[in-house]
């Protein structure tokens, strides 16, 4: 079972995300466990202060170290971390790796910043890692941690009904996922490929397979430098840029 402890002023923030259907699941099944942790709790003044005006000037408050390294702490009285994570726009970009990786510890800690951020040495000596879910500035770090828990929480054995569709979905290795169609084969004047449609099990694949590859080419082609190496990964990009240029 993986324990989540999420250190954050607004704890409230996460009651609609702990009801969530996935949520529960991974909870009822003792896959998950999240335990919300209040930094005011951690605090020794009568107005529970957990920021201040940053050394040198400039607009904006800090998060102090003090009530978060008691945060932690605190929890690690109780076991092992095995990863103390800050959430921050500074962060290494998060990626399906980084969550195949984090889904795989026992016990992590999130840290969810605030204001203009939190003290240097909360990064220096407090944080194994520190993670961004895009370039662009929030208020805070509780909805990046709810991405973070909720990518982690469908890799989780027993949580997704269909453990073999997370396998195939856009990123899982470093490729986007290929068109999906349903009901009805044709709406309006748009069809269905046939292929889809022809009971072919290995075309379908074929058709699915091509289909990512030249998705991934066209709209993600940062993802193709992480192709080399692979066998036939590069060669198969080739055909295909070649194709595209030939259209």
């Amino acid at each position: 079972m993986l324990t989540a402890h999420v250190i954050t002023i607004f704890p409230d923030f996460f009651g609609s995300f702990l009801a969530h259907p996935l949520i529960s699941k991974a909870t009822d099944i003792d896959a998950l466990s999240i335990r919300l942790h209040d930094l005011r709790e951690y605090t020794h003044d009568n107005h529970r202060s957990v920021d201040d005006m940053p050394f040198g000037g400039g607009p904006g408050m800090v998060l102090m170290p003090g009530p978060l390294f008691e945060a932690v702490d605190d929890i690690r009285e109780d076991g092992k971390i095995d990863r103390v994570i800050l959430l921050t726009p500074q962060g290494r970009p998060l990626d399906q790796d980084v969550v195949a990786e984090l889904s795989a510890a026992q016990s992590i800690a999130l840290i969810c910043g605030r204001y203009e951020g939190v003290d240097e040495r909360v990064r220096e000596h407090l944080a194994t890692e520190e993670y961004s879910i895009g370039d662009y500035v929030l208020a805070g770090g509780e909805l990046p941690a709810m991405v973070l828990l909720e990518a982690i929480v469908r890799l989780l054995p027993g949580v997704v009904g269909r453990e073999e569709s997370t396998f195939d979905e856009s990123h899982s290795f470093a490729m986007l996922e290929y068109p999906q169609y349903t009901r009805p084969s044709k709406f309006r004047d748009w069809k269905v490929p046939k292929v889809l449609l022809s009971g072919d099990h290995q075309r379908i694949e074929r058709w699915r397979a091509r289909q990512s590859l030249l998705r991934t080419l066209t709209r993600r082609p940062d993802l193709v430098a992480g192709w080399r190496g692979i066998c036939g990964a590069e060669e198969l990009s080739a055909r295909l840029q070649k194709a595209l240029n030939d259209e």
